[in-house]
């Protein structure tokens, strides 16, 4: 399973699609607080997720606290529009951490400094970044597709 992890997502919608991909795929999702909402059946009923009971989620108070979860930080791919190094340059591994920053700053400089794996999805220079549910979907499907996952 790769694991996905939202540092303090702010919009439900996209936590909720983000949600329901983690299920199709066999991912695990990470949500780091703050939250920009509240998890609860109005908001995951908005954004289609009927899902969410199948879903692997844990919960972390900051970040300090997630990565006591983190056993090997080569592991941990940090996603950033300013990264030099490609999704498509990296083989991922089962068990890999995919993180992603809230939507309107993506990954504070505190957390980038703690990692060494900075990778972008490329993308045209007229746009500063894509929607953080379509960033996710990008790095999955790339993981998933090295990893040959199949849907059984």
């Amino acid at each position: 399973m790769l694991n996905i992890v939202l540092v303090e997502p702010e919009i439900p919608n996209n936590t909720g699609n983000i949600g329901r991909l983690c299920v199709g795929t066999e991912s695990r999702l990470h949500l780091i607080h703050p939250l920009g909402f509240k998890i609860n059946d109005t908001n995951l009923k908005r954004s289609g997720l009927d899902y969410w009971v199948h879903l692997d989620v844990t919960q972390y108070q900051n970040v300090a606290e997630w990565m006591t979860q983190v056993k090997d930080k080569s592991r941990v791919f940090l996603m950033s529009s300013h990264a030099s190094k490609f999704i498509y340059n990296t083989e991922f591994q089962d068990e890999d951490w995919l993180v992603f920053g809230k939507e309107s700053v993506g990954l504070s400089d505190e957390v980038l400094a703690q990692f060494e794996n900075h990778l972008k999805i490329p993308m045209s220079s007229l746009i500063r970044s894509f929607n953080i549910a379509n960033s996710v979907a990008f790095v999955v499907g790339e993981a998933k597709r090295q990893l040959n996952f199949i849907n059984h």
